[in-house]
């Protein structure tokens, strides 16, 4: 992933190339759990880390400069969404395998994130903030830019609603 840099050279630059070195897998990494797609994970790093670099000078002075890079993705992200609405659908991948019965473990895993991706994205990201990055409630609070009651009932609705998915017969599931 290439980011592009401004070309008025300031003293702050290499700090910010810096820090993108040691934090942009990270990022990535977030980003993915969050979007669920590489594709989007990486549009949403780069509006970031871009939005971010022409502010370093005020957000490299802040206290913990990660965590608004990472409400800069989520935003990036849940803007991203809101311009294509809800026009895309995502589906389960379809693996061709030699094996008649892959590893329980790869079902399992393809099984959360289809479910995950269904749901909407502030419960996406609070539920991955939550689960995935164990963060508190408070601190969740402040990178989505939320009140705490906000992102419990966040977190509330995203597993209530994934309980519900489990709960349905498989072929009630697969019919949708």
């Amino acid at each position: 992933m290439d980011v592009g840099v401004t070309d008025r050279a300031t003293a702050a630059e290499p700090a910010f190339d810096a820090w993108v070195e040691a934090r942009v897998a990270a990022l990535l990494r977030f980003a993915y759990l969050v979007t669920g797609s590489q594709e989007a994970a990486e549009d949403a790093v780069q509006s970031a880390l871009v939005s971010a670099c022409e502010k370093w000078s005020w957000v490299g002075r802040r206290s913990d400069p990660d965590a608004y890079v990472r409400r800069m993705v989520v935003n990036a992200h849940i803007s991203a969404w809101r311009r294509t609405g809800r026009r895309e659908s995502p589906v389960g991948e379809v693996r061709e395998s030699g094996s008649a019965d892959p590893a329980l473990e790869v079902v399992q895993h393809d099984a959360v994130w289809r479910m995950c991706a269904a749901l909407a994205p502030q419960q996406r990201a609070a539920v991955v903030l939550r689960y995935y990055e164990d963060l508190e409630y408070r601190e969740i609070a402040e990178i989505l830019g939320v009140a705490e009651a906000t992102v419990r009932s966040h977190v509330h609705r995203a597993l209530a609603a994934l309980r519900r998915q489990l709960a349905r017969p498989e072929h009630e599931a697969e019919e949708e």
